[in-house]
């Protein structure tokens, strides 16, 4: 921020001088010849006015001092505008924590809790109903979701939709009255303005981070089939994936969603306008309806307007036209070049799919075409496109019915490793059950079973706690070192809270039929 120097202008005041008038001789009666003028001996003087103060110019001390403090004060404003912002925002920013299986990679941040592997997200609450808008790829993969909001509560999250296409999805939580986001017009955003991201980066929650918006319109990134980002330079890392990017009114211009990783501070996020369209209908519908035309694009680069006959100097070149589709029946042909959607001048292919992006199913467009150097106008009736759903992820496929919560045990001797570490506090030295050592249900000597998993079925309850063959089961509903028996009498009611042990670690899960 540039400070402010202060100029003192001085007045230089001149005093008038004020001259005497000049009297001439008295005529006589009788004529007489014309006298003879004398000039004065001596002028007579006026006094001089006297001069007012001066006012002493300020010294270099002191307006450095006045231009200090001057900045000090803007900073001061700007770091309490920034405070504002995450006072008004922040309530509505969730931490998302999915738990996943172990095939799943992902640019999240993975930390082990228990048999699953753990995924840090952001989210920010759409809807006082509990609608919540994230990224597609945090929960990507999600076998639970658990949503941590601001002021400390926790809920399951579940899935109302998502839209690879735009990264893009809408969580469900059973609550109520939630503080909502305010969303801005994102095409009224200027580069260059101020801006709050707000998210858990590696788990950190609720982290505030500013920065700039560096660009608009960002595509070609080449992860997504819609791309049209904003770009920022406030930090952004694994974690703050669905928070939100707001300007200095507390307005959500952005979700977060990536980052350049071969650069420093280029953060991308979705634009508020298609965010906020893509959520109204996963909400209402579950899905996007997505309009379609029916054409590939490419940009037209110099390149290729130099071997076209009369090519216009930019627009999207048509690579291709789906015999089926809207273009078709509108004339479009591979090798046009459409140079404005709706009045609006395009530069390149982006422009299009972002305007077609904008509009609804069954809307018509006009279009500008250049074939072959001569221009014309066709229309457009938007079509749905023919998109098949996304597929389930396991948070949303109901449980497969198997007896006892589909996990099957079988009693074994305790090994060496077979160590309880929840017993003494965190340095994990806890009594070995390998040697016999009284519990709680008595000694049961050296000889002492376990109660391990041995099968574990597919897409049950107990997967989806996490548990695999070779866990140890240390609780079962309170009881200590349970036999397999006792841990099917404790799981018949189709609930169970077990404290497992595997490679040393111990963790708690539960499972419901």
């Amino acid at each position: 921020m540039n400070s402010r120097r202060l100029t003192a202008s001085l007045a230089l005041l001149v005093p008038a001088l004020s001259l005497p008038s000049l009297a001439g001789a008295q005529p006589s009666a009788a004529p007489a010849p014309a006298p003879t003028l004398r000039a004065p001996s001596a002028l007579p003087k006026a006094a001089p006015s006297p001069a007012p103060p001066r006012a002493a110019a300020p010294s270099a001390a002191a307006a450095s001092s006045a231009a200090a403090a001057a900045g000090a004060a803007d900073l001061r404003r700007l770091g309490e505008a920034f405070a504002d912002v995450a006072d008004k925002v922040g309530p509505t920013v969730v931490q998302i924590e999915v738990a996943v299986g172990e095939d799943v990679s992902s640019p999240l941040r993975w930390f082990r809790d228990g048999g699953q592997r753990r995924g840090l997200g952001s989210g920010v609450i759409f809807s006082p109903d509990g609608g919540i808008l994230t990224n597609n790829h945090v929960i990507d993969g999600a076998r639970a979701i658990t949503v941590r909001l601001r002021d400390g509560r926790m809920f399951a999250g579940r899935v109302a939709g998502r839209d690879p296409a735009t990264d893009l999805a809408v969580l469900r939580v059973d609550a109520k009255d939630l503080p909502t986001a305010t969303f801005a017009d994102s095409d009224a955003a200027r580069v260059g303005a101020w801006v709050v991201a707000i998210g858990s980066p590696f788990g950190l929650g609720h982290t505030v981070t500013t920065g700039v918006l560096s660009a608009k319109g960002r595509g070609g990134v080449g992860v997504n089939d819609v791309e049209d980002y904003l770009q920022t330079d406030a930090s952004i890392n694994p974690g703050n994936s669905g928070g939100p990017l707001v300007d200095l009114d507390g307005r959500v211009l952005g979700i977060n969603t990536m980052i350049v990783s071969r650069g420093q501070g280029i953060g991308l996020a979705v634009p508020a306008n298609m965010a906020r369209r893509v959520a109204e209908q996963l909400l209402r519908h579950g899905r996007v309806e997505r309009a379609w035309i029916g054409v590939g694009l490419q940009d037209l680069t110099p390149q290729l307007a130099a071997v076209m006959p009369n090519a216009p100097r930019a627009g999207a070149l048509v690579n291709a036209v789906n015999p089926s589709g809207p273009a078709a029946r509108s004339n479009l042909q591979p090798g046009d070049v459409i140079t404005s959607v709706a009045a609006r001048p395009t530069r390149d292919a982006q422009d299009v799919i972002r305007e077609l992006f904008n509009r609804n199913v069954g809307e018509t467009l006009s279009l500008e075409v250049v074939r072959g150097g001569q221009r014309y106008q066709t229309r457009v009736t938007l079509a749905a496109r023919n998109e098949p759903p996304p597929p389930a992820l396991p948070v949303q496929r109901a449980p497969a019915p198997h007896p006892g919560l589909g996990l099957t045990l079988r009693d074994a001797p305790a090994e060496r490793g077979d160590r309880d570490r929840g017993d003494r506090g965190d340095r994990g030295e806890g009594r070995s059950l390998a040697r016999g050592e009284r519990g709680e249900r008595g000694d049961r000597g050296e000889g002492r079973s376990l109660a391990r998993v041995a099968f574990v079925a597919n897409d049950s309850p107990a997967e989806r706690a996490g548990l695999r063959p070779g866990d140890v089961i240390l609780e079962a509903d309170g009881r200590r070192a349970p036999t397999a028996a006792e841990v099917e009498e404790a799981a018949r009611d189709g609930e169970l809270l077990v404290r497992v042990q595997r490679r040393g670690a111990a963790f708690y899960a539960a499972l419901k039929r």
